[in-house]
């Protein structure tokens, strides 16, 4: 596919097709979309382990850019064409490299149509041979999930089928853009043209990885999405509990209003938007995959917030691709309280993603290379050739990142094929995040903020996860009242062959659609096997308990230090994050467990602040071993050597 004037992507309107696809959609949600597409380490281009991925960004094309700055059309000045012209010169390329980027995040298609991006999918192309030539990797932005209609609809007037609409049957607007409409990523036509993209991204670019930006929208009212809703129910549900939830119809079966109130129609309407936003980003991987079988693959959900919020399941969209966005939290501890990208990045890692984000501060940096799945995030932002720390800023790029930069990139056997170890998971449930009341999803959301500030070993699974429990001693069920038969049978398969329940508040007294079980279910569970808590109790003393007091790393510390447990081949890396600007912590005490049967070696503290690492102290009884850590400023490993 080549982006010249004389190019259209073939789009036919065709009820029929949307009919097949919608039959193809129930079928994968009544398997619940068991297959992950997420590349394992080993088929992943070779590079990433290698080096992992420092990015600089720059993605968005020229007439985006004007339009977007306030101009009612789309031509750009002659300083902005200078700009652009030096943002996409072999110079700029040498300054990102010299900063330490291996990685750029570029454009290819905005959504205002093949012939207004003629010219920058044409750049694209070039500046991506450009990078490539200098040795840096390519990802390329490669649509949104909206698209500029003052321009798209002059190039394809059909396209108003693709529209999402709201209850009033009104476009749904990109915030408070009005010339930018969404689109419905379910609609076969869209899916159609905007593959030919992916084609092109591929193929012609030669990007590194693709990405697909605003995954938050849901279907609407639009007739798309009304007839793909109609089939999920009656793939989804059989006659009888469609006649008693009032849709033994399905003609006339329409998505529940906002104000419609509580009912299994409205939970089956929550279930089928964040199922439908899934199939809709693994369909598109699949065609990526088709074309190169290692194309990494990302999308921009936002990141892991407290709770579950429809239309977006992270756990079971994630499972799609290699990587996904968080452009929602600043961390830091302000007001006596802890912000961080930890539950992103713990996600991240159980589904094998990478997380994206702006590190534009040594603390950034320092959560990445602790938590992130080898990827240090968006480093600088690049746009019309000046060097800013991020999207819409005058700040620079700080010098101080620079030492993070350079041990990131320097140290790089610290972080490759690192392992984060966990003694604990604890289970987002979708039904009782979404269905039930908001206390039993936030009881979750603490419970987790819990275990980040006592830095226990955990991590965070949701529903598609929890077949695969063997690597967890303990799994957290907090505010888990809506749980599967076959749920909790995977659940008394985990304690027959060992594993430990602690239960905070009441457990499964509900089904997956928040319909009252008749009698408790995991009473009969052998009491030595459960910890039970009331949602009002010490939660860290209870999971502490659960795990026979023995946790594999404990640390004594103030409140603001986090830490993150990985293991390599042969050692343990312990890794400190203060959170607490201008407040170094000093002798933070450490316990870590050892393999079983492994005497440990030496325990080394390294990080980007010194040159040389620093031999520490330790003592070990059995298979644990005490350490003190003098001093942690922002960032610091200690790295225990065992045989």
């Amino acid at each position: 596919m080549k982006p010249d004037a004389n190019f259209v992507l073939p789009v036919k309107s065709s009820w029929a097709r949307i009919g097949a696809a919608v039959l193809l959609g129930a079928a994968l949600v009544a398997s619940g979309y068991a297959k992950t597409l997420t590349l394992p380490p080993a088929k992943r281009p070779a590079w990433l382990q290698r080096d992992g991925l420092v990015m600089a960004g720059s993605w968005e094309p020229l007439l985006f850019r004007v339009r977007r700055d306030g101009s009612p059309g789309y031509e750009p000045t002659p300083e902005q064409l200078a700009a652009y012209a030096r943002e996409h010169s072999p110079e700029m390329v040498a300054q990102l490299k010299a900063l330490g980027v291996n990685f750029v995040m570029m454009h290819a298609y905005k959504g205002f149509g093949l012939g207004a991006e003629r010219q920058s999918m044409a750049d694209a192309v070039r500046f991506a041979q450009l990078c490539h030539d200098a040795g840096l990797h390519v990802g390329v932005y490669n649509f949104s999930g909206a698209f500029g209609w003052e321009l798209f609809f002059k190039e394809h007037p059909e396209a108003r089928d693709w529209l999402l609409l709201d209850q009033s049957a009104k476009p749904v607007t990109y915030d408070s853009a009005p010339y930018r409409y969404y689109w419905n990523r379910n609609h076969p036509d869209a899916q159609s043209f905007y593959k030919e993209l992916v084609r092109f991204a591929v193929r012609e670019v030669r990007a590194d990885l693709i990405h697909f930006d605003n995954y938050n929208v849901g279907p609407g009212f639009d007739a798309c999405s009304v007839q793909r809703f109609r089939k999920y129910l009656g793939k989804t549900f059989a006659s009888r509990e469609l006649r008693t939830m009032g849709s033994g119809d399905l003609n006339r079966v329409f998505p529940p209003n906002a104000d419609s109130g509580d009912n299994l129609q409205r939970r089956a309407w929550l279930d089928f938007c964040c199922q439908s936003l899934a199939e809709s980003y693994h369909d598109l991987v699949g065609y990526a995959r088709a074309q190169r079988k290692d194309i990494l693959v990302e999308c921009n959900p936002g990141g892991l917030g407290r709770r579950i919020q429809p239309p977006v399941d992270h756990g079971r969209l994630l499972t799609g691709g290699e990587a996904f966005w968080d452009e929602d939290v600043t961390p830091g501890y302000r007001d006596g309280s802890l912000h961080t990208r930890i539950r992103t990045c713990k996600l991240g890692r159980a589904v094998g993603n990478l997380a994206f984000a702006y590190t534009t501060t040594p603390l950034e940096a320092a959560e990445a290379m602790a938590f992130n799945l080898d990827c240090l995030g968006c480093v600088c932002w690049f746009e019309y050739g000046k060097l800013a720390a991020k999207p819409g800023s005058d700040q620079p790029v700080s010098t101080n990142l620079a030492p993070y930069l350079r041990f990131f990139t320097g140290r790089r056997d610290l972080f490759r094929n690192a392992q984060a170890i966990a003694d604990v998971a604890i289970l987002r449930s979708f039904p009782s995040q979404v269905y039930a009341e908001p206390k039993w999803a936030q009881l979750a959301g603490d419970v987790e903020q819990a275990l980040i500030e006592h830095r226990v070993p955990f991590q965070i699974i949701h529903d598609q996860q929890l077949s695969d429990l063997h690597d967890y001693r303990v799994l957290v069920l907090a505010g888990c009242i809506a749980l599967s038969d076959p749920q909790i049978r995977r659940l008394k398969h985990y304690v027959a062959s060992g594993g430990c329940l602690c239960i905070i508040g009441p457990a499964a007294t509900h089904d997956e659609w928040l319909r009252p079980r008749p009698k408790p279910v995991l009473q009969d569970l052998p009491s030595a096997r459960v910890v039970r808590l009331p949602e009002t109790g010490d939660c860290v003393a209870a999971v502490q308990r659960a795990c026979g007091g023995r946790l594999s790393l404990s640390v004594q510390a103030p409140p603001g230090l986090c830490a993150e447990l990985t293991e390599q081949a042969g050692r343990r890396l312990a890794h400190l994050v203060n959170y607490r600007a201008n407040a170094p912590v000093t002798n933070a005490a450490i316990n870590l467990l050892l393999p079983p049967g492994k005497t440990a070696q030496t325990v080394r503290l390294t990080g980007p602040e010194h040159a040389q690492s620093i031999e520490l102290a330790f003592e070990q009884r059995v298979d644990c071993i005490s350490f003190n850590v003098p001093r942690v400023n922002v960032y610091e490993i200690a790295v225990v050597v065992f045989r």
